[in-house]
């Protein structure tokens, strides 16, 4: 409302300032006109000669002391009284524009009252040149005063009318409904899973309509996906117990394998691998399942090693190199590292044994074919099944390359490769492992691919050397 009222009352200003000019200007050419029609009763006098009192009476109706007009190229003075010796500023309104007008109106609120003035006009229906008025400001500045106050009255009270209609209509249209959409947003925030916390759109077509649809959309959106995440983790904390006891019993069931492995009979000898497998597989994806069920991947605890012990050590673990499989390390001795050692453990880990079971479950005749993809670190000619790790350092990070020649991946595979339970590319896999080596890598600000090749699977991880990302 204030700042309503102060942009009335500056339009105003501006309109006053001209209204001001031409109020002077209409006040002063009545005077002119009163003059004229006083000059014309006394040259209808005999011999222009009038009575003192009738001449006292004509100057006091007009409003000023002396009276001259101007015709056939002769000015006559017509009226006079004895009047104060002031200095006299002399206005001819034949000859004002907009802004001496303007100009003129201020100086009678500046000038003291007493100041002479003298002013030449032509009043209308005359036929003479010009009829010129001598007078003393005082009564034009008491008329001036008065008109800017009601002019003022007039503004102030436009100015209260007009702010209270903006203020009503704004409250109406806007701080209203704001304020509506804000307790909406904060009663929501308690409770979102409320289906009567949500907001009830008012049917508005305007921008504040479309706000209140997007939020109705955003809240509906939100209420159904905390829905579908408590009862996620409703069953998350069921899987976590199952799986806490399915491990106990897989454990049991690989103590009693590993028995099995020491029977003579040539048919327990042939199954017993494939059910150690079947329970690695069984115990590995019970492990994978409850860590990527943690809320938020460990923060990495970054120091400098080097690479090539850690490769080694993965390789020891997973029992690599084995019959009919080489693994081949194309890793500089020096070759440091700037990360978590366990979690990159366990990013290689999945990686390596995953190059490894891909091309374990691809048959491999002895006089197999060319398997290799036509990279000439992966491979040198040799055309065995093989896995190469190599690195390079490349400005400010370490690229490690995990390259294997057997049957690749599947377009379908590595649309989601990353994704749990949606990257599994081998029958029996779970897609875990990757998304838990991407999600390590990311924690490290470094990237993960999988590059195209012609043949096998390649893997390429970035890590920053200095833990920032480029």
């Amino acid at each position: 409302m204030i700042l309503t009222i102060l942009f009335v009352m500056l339009a105003e200003i501006l309109i006053f300032l001209p209204s001001i000019g031409n109020f002077r200007r209409n006040w002063l050419a009545e005077r002119l006109s009163a003059a004229q029609i006083a000059a014309l009763a006394v040259e209808a006098a005999p011999n222009n000669k009038i009575p003192e009192t009738l001449r006292k009476e004509l100057l006091d109706q007009a409003q000023v002391y002396s009276v001259a007009v101007k015709h056939n190229n002769q000015r006559h003075l017509i009226l006079r009284s004895p009047m104060p010796a002031l200095k006299v500023d002399v206005y001819d309104l034949r000859n004002q524009n907009f802004f001496s007008l303007i100009w003129d109106a201020i100086k009678v609120y500046i000038q003291p009252e007493n100041t002479m003035i003298s002013v030449l006009g032509k009043p209308a229906m005359s036929k003479v040149e010009f009829v010129e008025v001598l007078m003393v400001q005082a009564p034009l500045k008491k008329a001036m005063i008065s008109f800017a106050l009601n002019i003022l009255g007039l503004s102030i009270l436009i100015s209260i009318i007009t702010a209270a209609l903006v203020y009503l209509t704004l409250n109406y249209l806007l701080v209203r409904p704001i304020g509506l959409l804000t307790e909406n947003m904060m009663s929501f925030s308690e409770n979102p899973e409320d289906p009567d916390k949500k907001i009830i759109p008012s049917g508005r077509s305007d921008e504040i309509g479309t706000v209140e649809n997007e939020l109705l959309s955003m809240q509906t959106d939100l209420s159904t996906m905390l829905a579908q995440k408590t009862r996620l983790a409703n069953l998350g904390a069921a899987i976590s117990k199952v799986n806490h006891d399915l491990r106990n019993m897989l454990g049991t069931a690989q103590l009693v394998s590993d028995r099995l492995s020491n029977v003579n009979d040539p048919t327990v000898q042939r199954v017993t691998p494939r059910l150690v497998r079947s329970i690695d597989r069984a115990i590995k994806l019970c492990s994978d399942t409850l860590q990527y069920g943690k809320s938020e991947t460990q923060a990495p605890s970054r120091t400098h090693f080097k690479l090539r012990p850690l490769i080694e050590e993965v390789m020891e673990e997973l029992g690599l190199p084995r019959r009919g499989l080489d693994v081949k390390i194309n890793i500089e001795d020096e070759a440091v590292v700037y990360g978590d050692h366990d979690l990159l453990y366990r990013v290689f880990s999945n990686l390596i044994r995953n190059s490894a079971q891909a091309i374990e479950a691809e048959d491999y005749p002895a006089d197999s074919a060319a398997k290799e993809k036509l990279n000439g670190s992966a491979h040198s000619g040799d055309q065995s099944p093989k896995v190469v790790i190599s690195v390079m350092p490349e400005g400010n990070k370490l690229v490690i390359d995990i390259i294997d020649n057997g049957p690749g991946l599947p377009a379908a595979a590595r649309a989601h490769l990353f994704e749990a339970f949606k990257g599994s590319y081998r029958k029996g896999g779970s897609g875990l492992g990757l998304a838990i080596a991407a999600e390590i890598i990311a924690a490290h600000k470094g990237q993960i691919d999988c590059l195209e090749g012609e043949k096998g699977a390649h893997f390429r991880v970035q890590l920053p050397q200095n833990g920032k990302a480029d």
